[in-house]
């Protein structure tokens, strides 16, 4: 079986662990890692693939993972896709989602490629857990709480601030689906932490959630990769209430978003052109494989 070409765009803390889940995945090989640098300062585990900086110089791309910030995927993927090369990526921001998606959608159709978007834990696998407990009580409430951990989005919003030169961002829940979001941060000289803090406050990552600000000498002290989540749900079945459900999961954050985008990068092959959110999936198509024999072992 021909195996799926994949490259790997941005090679931070998700783009690491996302070459490793498709080193580990038997219906893939790595085409080549896109890097601002290029070969450049090479890190040792990549001196085995084509590093370039720009995609196009590498040969016979089925899909890109786009394992950059959040706010640079819609560009990344824009330039990608005339290119006819599939895109999946795990932008996080919710509250505009829906509006990335119909900003993909015409440029999909008019390329003939596939795009997943907001595909990491969160949103992403959590979506499906939620939606699956809405459809087992379509009415009811629902609550994410999220950690205690380290929130890679918002390490990430934070260290885009002037005056920041290290961030790392720990979620912390207060139930109900509330949180209090602890920020540690080392300055820049000549930058306070009022001027730094009002900047991460006022951003959209931090608007709607009680922030706290701290400067420390050094945030490699605090850092800590592991995260976590507790979906919860309480509410009727048909006419019987009462009907509560409940799934956890304690995570290394950046290795599970990964492993996520390999998932969606291979659902990418057996989609339809146009831009798809992970609730949009059928599951079984993000395992390698066919589907008989998956249907045997799981259902």
């Amino acid at each position: 079986m021909k195996k799926i070409r994949a490259a790997v765009v941005g090679y931070g803390n998700v783009g690491r662990f996302a070459l490793e889940a498709l080193e580990a995945a038997p219906d893939f090989e790595v085409a080549g890692i896109v890097r601002r640098n290029g070969a450049t300062n090479l890190p040792l585990e990549l001196t085995n693939y084509k590093v370039v900086k720009d995609i196009r110089e590498l040969d016979g791309v089925d899909v890109a993972i786009l394992a950059c910030p959040t706010r640079s995927c819609p560009e990344y993927a824009k330039m990608i896709l005339p290119l006819g090369i599939n895109t999946v990526d795990s932008f996080d921001i919710h509250t505009s989602i829906l509006d990335y998606r119909r900003e993909l959608m015409p440029l999909n159709k008019e390329t003939k490629t596939v795009s997943v978007i907001a595909a990491g834990w969160d949103p992403g696998s959590d979506s499906i857990v939620r939606t699956l407990m809405q459809s087992l009580a379509p009415k009811g409430l629902s609550y994410t709480n999220f950690g205690p951990g380290m929130s890679m989005g918002h390490s990430v919003c934070v260290r885009s601030k002037k005056g920041v030169k290290n961030a790392l961002s720990v979620t912390i829940p207060l139930g109900e689906g509330i949180h209090r979001r602890m920020v540690y941060v080392e300055l820049e000289d000549g930058f306070t932490l009022d001027q730094v803090t009002a900047e991460i406050k006022s951003d959209p990552y931090f608007a709607n959630d009680e922030t706290h600000v701290f400067a420390v000498d050094s945030v490699d002290e605090v850092r800590d990769m592991g995260h976590g989540v507790n979906l919860v749900r309480k509410g009727v079945s048909g006419k019987t209430q009462n009907q509560r459900m409940e799934f956890n999961m304690s995570i290394n954050n950046p290795a599970l978003t990964g492993q996520v985008l390999v998932n969606v990068a291979r659902a990418t092959m057996r989609l339809q052109p146009g831009c798809y959110t992970m609730v949009e999936i059928p599951v079984i198509d993000m395992l390698p494989g066919e589907r008989e024999s998956w249907i045997g072992r799981l259902v």
